[in-house]
């Protein structure tokens, strides 16, 4: 695995614990009955969703790191298939989490269009490395 690969892999494995507390932090506001979590459906749904998109995300991006490595592109093409597929599993957690972080929120903000930032960017990269593997 090349060095580039070894360092972003290293950097989505520090997350986890932070996917983990993330987890944790959802079932506080479950089992405490925090307001503006369970008594927001809006809200508990994009959390959800938020949660679930970070931990595949960075599972995906990892398993993606050996095969960058095995691309028929040129170290620029690697680099930009590298930062675009990590960048999917930061911006699309984002989007979900930051669209409703006020209790009282009832629609999403303007932030979720980081959701489909991060949604662009997850296919590009992984276009980018197919066409490199094909």
């Amino acid at each position: 695995m090349s060095p580039s690969s070894l360092s972003t892999a290293g950097v989505l494995l520090i997350t986890v614990p932070a996917v983990a507390f993330g987890g944790i932090s959802l079932l506080a506001h479950i089992m405490r009955n925090i307001p503006g979590y369970l008594d927001n459906p809006v809200r508990r749904g994009l959390w959800r969703a938020g949660h679930a998109h970070a931990g595949v995300l960075v599972l995906f991006a990892l398993v993606a790191m050996i095969y960058i490595d095995q691309a028929d592109l040129s170290e620029g093409l690697r680099d930009l298939s590298r930062i675009l597929i990590v960048a999917a599993p930061i911006l699309m957690p984002l989007g979900f989490f930051l669209s409703v972080a006020r209790p009282s929120d009832t629609k999403p903000n303007r932030l979720i269009w980081l959701v489909t930032l991060g949604g662009a960017s997850l296919g590009a990269g992984t276009l980018l490395l197919g066409i490199g593997l094909v």
